[in-house]
C-alpha cells in the first residue's frame, strides 16, 4: 500500500479498535504490531482519526493540551517512509517534564532522545494562509528542549500511517528555563551539541527542520487550521529534531547546549531509582 495516501480505508469501529490497542499498548507497556500489518487500509486520513480518538481519551480523562509536535521534519527520514510532508501530534500536560529532574524511564515503551528549539506562542495562530513573516510574530520566545519520543509499535517498524495514529511517535519534552527572543537568533544557523553522560554524540542546527523551524510552525498551523484548530497563546511548538534521535537507557542524563538559547537537561533515572 502507499502510505501516504488520503482516502479513507477503515470503518467507524475499526479505528476505535486501532485507537484502543494503542491506548491499551501504552497502559501495559507491550508495543503492539504495526498498525497497517493488522489494517492494511488504515490511510493517513485513518490515522489521524485514531490519533483524534486517543486525544479524546486523554482529555476525557483530565488531560489538557498544551500544544502540539511535529514530525518528520527531516528530509531523510521523510525519504525513508517514501512521504513528502511532515506529521503532527498532541501534547498534553503530563508529558512535560522539568529540566534535570528524574524522569522514570519505565514510563516509556521504546524511548529516544531529540533535541529542539521549542517556540513558545504569545498569541493565537490560525490557519489556512499563515505567512512566515505572521509565525515570527507570533512567537514570545524560544526554548531549548529535549523530545522524548516513543512508540507503542513493536521494534519501531513504523509506516507514516502508523506514527500518525501513534500522535506521532509522542513520549514526553523536557523544556529548558532560558527563554530568548527570535530577533536575536538566526534559527536556521543556530547550533547543538547534544551529549549523553559528557559525552558528545550528535550535532545539528536548526536548518535541518525544514530549512527553519518557523517553516514547521507555518505548516503545522497552516494544517490544523484546515481541520479547524487554532494554535493558542502559550502553546509549545516542538519543530522537529535538529539531529538524528538516540535511544534512551536507564540512567542516561542528556544534555542540549544550544547557541544563542542555553541548554536543557533529560536526566533518566536508574532502575529502582524513580520516585
Amino acid at each position: 500500500m502507499d502510505a501516504a495516501r488520503d482516502g479513507a480505508g477503515l470503518d467507524t469501529a475499526s479505528v476505535a479498535k486501532a485507537a484502543t490497542a494503542l491506548l491499551d499498548a501504552s497502559d501495559s507497556g507491550i508495543p503492539i504490531p504495526p498498525l497497517t500489518a493488522t489494517h492494511p487500509d488504515l490511510s493517513v486520513a485513518d490515522a489521524y482519526a485514531v490519533q483524534l480518538r486517543q486525544v479524546a481519551a486523554w482529555t476525557d480523562a483530565g488531560a489538557v493540551i498544551k500544544g502540539h509536535k511535529v514530525g518528520l521534519t527531516s528530509a531523510a527520514m521523510r525519504r525513508q517512509l517514501g512521504v513528502d510532508q511532515p506529521d503532527f501530534g498532541h501534547l498534553t500536560h503530563g508529558m512535560f517534564f522539568q529540566d534535570a529532574a528524574p524522569i522514570d524511564t519505565a514510563r516509556f515503551l521504546q524511548p529516544r532522545i531529540e533535541p529542539e528549539i521549542a517556540l513558545v506562542l504569545g498569541r493565537p495562530l490560525a490557519g489556512p494562509g499563515v505567512t512566515a513573516a505572521e509565525a515570527v510574530a507570533a512567537v514570545e520566545f524560544a526554548l531549548p528542549a529535549l523530545e522524548i519520543i516513543d512508540s507503542r509499535i513493536a521494534d519501531w517498524k513504523i509506516t507514516l500511517a502508523d506514527t500518525i495514529a501513534d500522535n506521532a511517535s509522542s513520549g514526553g519534552v523536557v523544556l529548558g528555563t532560558t527563554p530568548a527572543r527570535l530577533d536575536a537568533l538566526d534559527l536556521p544557523l543556530t547550533g547543538c551539541l547534544l551529549h549523553r553522560d559528557g559525552d558528545l554524540v550528535d550535532t545539528g542546527a536548526g536548518g535541518a527542520v525544514l530549512g527553519s523551524p518557523i517553516n514547521a510552525l507555518v505548516w503545522l498551523a497552516n494544517v490544523l487550521g484546515e481541520r479547524g484548530v487554532t494554535l493558542e497563546a502559550g502553546h509549545v511548538v516542538l519543530p522537529g529534531s535538529v539531529t538524528a534521535a538516540v535511544p534512551v537507557a536507564p540512567g542516561d542524563t542528556f544534555t542540549a547546549a544550544f547557541g544563542g538559547i542555553g541548554s536543557v537537561t533529560a536526566a533518566f533515572a536508574a532502575r529502582g531509582e524513580a520516585s
